[in-house]
């Protein structure tokens, strides 16, 4: 058990923890929840030893083994991805070194009796256990399974480092770190590099992993499946919940508003208190009693409302300019690098208002893809065309190149400003946070998810109707990724995102084109409604090769006819029986039912699609309070419809 004692973290007068007490337990999974700039990752460098707290101490028991995986290292450079991940076991390999010496000792000494020798002997049978408990498993096999997992391919292993980018080497040091079988996992934003099928892949591993678990991440799906504890930073202060993520915000809402409850009856009860001293103080037939009211007050243990950081961000995007119908259409394109194919025969329609994802593993050509849309790349063959009045916003995942590190935070925006957005751009600013002095800050200083907010807020300079973001909630927080998934749903443009956050896509996009094997596929509807499908593919798949390799093909018994007509039957594909004129008007009936029920169904989703966006336009007006609630409440009464006929949908089409 690790704890975490009086912990105080001080900065220039500022206390970003004070007092701090809580204990992490065996067999805990504990997601550490907070604002950008809480002192998230700071907690997990002072429980590694990498920051020191101004006071308090923390205490890890010896034995312990700690695996700390940190948002941005430094990578190896010189090794290939399957030598690098062997130094995982470089304790295995000093232990066999150690082994090797001992027996040679044991072999020239004489002395058995000695106290010498005899700790040799236990020191032997030590690194022995040891040994055998980290080759249960063959070392080569540990690394192929870890490397599998993350996405890695086989052809893959003998690649330098080098060559793989900042998100490929991060997952080649959590293989590191998973492979050396630590007590305590902590991890700061794993999934911010891992496409969606390794981030299933990694839910599953921490399912089954035996040890202790603080994980910061931003991807609410990830923290419900995997933690059972959530320990939330607010102003300096430790707030602990047993639960997963999504209870703890049931929870912590009803504990705030129980507390301003009692706050506020304790309020009323000293209100009336004092009023009645102020009244009879000076009344000789009352004293008695206002000397029993005075005690009263003095021994009353004030109620205190915690402190809470509701600054938020009050983003909504420009209205989009009206495009033309075909936003972005790609015909049999060959797209890639001089030295490198990375999609071939590619065709793609995105048309005006459509939400757009682009999902798969990581080098698949999401990002290649983009920069086609942005004509940053060309086609080697085929086309790639953007729509008429086409006006792109884009949002790049690699903001710390973009964004020039020497300049301030105000000056990032009045660089590209032009026109009246000029005197608006401290608003636009405040909006995203950034407020008084955080203006004034170079950008080399910002956290990962201050960049974020500041790239996003350079979209909202001029109205744009197609939006490009590749991996824009990387490094935010939980509720500001909320607020832009929602500005997102009210944006009337066209939109194109790479996420592999599927909280955030969940709701957002409505088509989805899947990036694989240098191939691209499209799948109607949803994020769920995809995985759902590729899982039942996977399925299919199987079950397939499993009926293929259990069903052994029937012996043929030769005769004295033709056997090469006989072979040519045998190998040949068997034809389905044919129907009769009965069950082919039985079907008919069925298909056309099947069609009448898809056109009803689009009827009604069309409908309520539209009931929704009226809805919409109401909330955004002003609406008066008392009809808020009625709005919003008709709001998700009729959402929740539309989710069920989409799948009915999906179902059916």
């Amino acid at each position: 058990m690790i704890s975490i004692n009086d912990l105080t973290v001080s900065f220039g007068g500022f206390d970003l923890f004070k007092d701090v007490n809580f204990h992490i337990n065996d067999a805990d999974r504990i997601g550490l929840v907070g604002k950008n700039g809480a002192g998230k990752s700071t907690m997990l460098k002072i429980i590694m030893g990498i920051n020191h707290p101004t006071s308090g101490i923390v205490t890890i028991p010896s034995g312990c083994k700690l695996g700390y995986l940190p948002q941005i290292m430094e990578h190896a450079k010189d090794k290939s991805v399957y030598e690098e991940t062997l130094t995982a076991f470089s304790e295995l390999k000093e232990a066999h070194r150690q082994i090797d010496e001992i027996g040679e000792q044991l072999a020239t000494r004489t002395d058995y009796q000695s106290t010498e020798y005899n700790k040799l002997i236990v020191r032997l049978n030590e690194l022995n256990e040891l040994v055998a408990l980290e080759e249960s498993e063959p070392v080569e096999s540990q690394v192929e399974r870890i490397l599998l997992g993350l996405g890695f391919k086989k052809d893959e292993f003998s690649r330098p480092t080098r060559e793989f980018s900042q998100g490929w080497n991060m997952r080649i040091e959590l293989a590191k770190i998973l492979l050396r079988k630590p007590s305590v996992l902590l991890l700061d934003e794993p999934t911010n590099h891992l496409d969606i099928e390794s981030i299933e892949w990694f839910e599953s591993y921490l399912k089954d992993f035996k040890g202790s678990i603080v994980l910061i991440s931003h991807d609410r799906k990830f923290l419900d499946n995997v933690t059972n504890r959530t320990v939330e930073i607010m102003c300096g202060k430790i707030y602990d919940y047993k639960v997963p993520y999504s209870r703890y915000k049931i929870l912590r809402a009803e504990r705030m508003s129980q507390q301003k409850a009692a706050f506020e009856n304790q309020q009323r009860m000293i209100d009336k208190t004092e009023e009645f001293i102020e009244r009879f103080r000076y009344k000789p037939t009352k004293s008695n009693q206002v000397q029993s009211r005075i005690k009263q007050l003095e021994k009353i243990e004030r109620i205190e409302i915690d402190q809470e950081d509701l600054s938020k961000l009050a983003i909504k995007f420009p209205p989009a300019p009206r495009s033309g119908q075909v936003v972005f259409k790609v015909t049999d394109a060959v797209i890639g690098y001089p030295n490198k194919v990375i999609l071939r025969d590619s065709n793609m329609i995105i048309e005006r208002g459509e939400k757009v994802a682009f999902v798969g593993r990581n080098g698949e050509g999401k990002t290649t893809m983009m920069r086609v849309l942005c004509k940053e790349l060309f086609p080697f063959d085929g086309e790639a065309t953007v729509g008429f009045n086409v006006d792109l916003g884009y949002y790049a995942q690699n903001q710390d190149d973009i964004l020039d590190k020497n300049i301030t935070v105000y000056d990032t925006l009045d660089q590209i400003a032009v026109g009246d957005i000029r005197t608006k751009l401290r608003d636009i600013l405040a909006a995203f946070l950034f407020k008084g002095e955080d203006i004034d800050k170079k950008v080399a200083v910002l956290s990962g998810g201050e960049k974020a907010r500041l790239a996003m807020a350079k979209l909202m300079l001029r109205p744009h109707n197609l939006l490009a973001l590749d991996e824009p909630t990387n490094h935010m927080d939980l509720l500001s990724k909320d607020i832009i998934k929602q500005a997102l749903m009210a944006y009337d443009g066209t939109l194109v995102i790479v996420s592999h956050d599927r909280d955030f896509l969940d709701g957002l996009v409505n088509k989805i084109y899947e990036f694989k094997d240098g191939r691209v596929k499209e799948h109607l509807g949803g994020v769920n409604d995809f995985l759902a499908r590729k899982r039942l593919d996977n399925m299919h798949e199987l079950e397939r090769a499993e009926v293929k390799a259990s069903v052994p093909e029937a012996p043929v018994k030769a005769t004295a006819k033709n056997t090469d007509s006989q072979q040519n039957t045998q190998q040949s594909t068997p034809k389905a029986p044919k129907l009769s004129y009965a069950e082919q008007k039985e079907l008919a009936r069925i298909e056309n039912r099947k069609k009448q029920k898809i056109a009803k169904l689009e009827e009604e989703i069309a409908s309520m699609e539209e009931q929704l966006a009226a809805i919409e336009k109401e909330l955004e007006g002003d609406a008066k309070p008392d009809n808020l609630m009625k709005l919003s409440v008709q709001y998700e009464e009729i959402k929740n419809r539309l989710d069920r006929k989409m799948d009915e949908w999906s179902s059916l089409a």
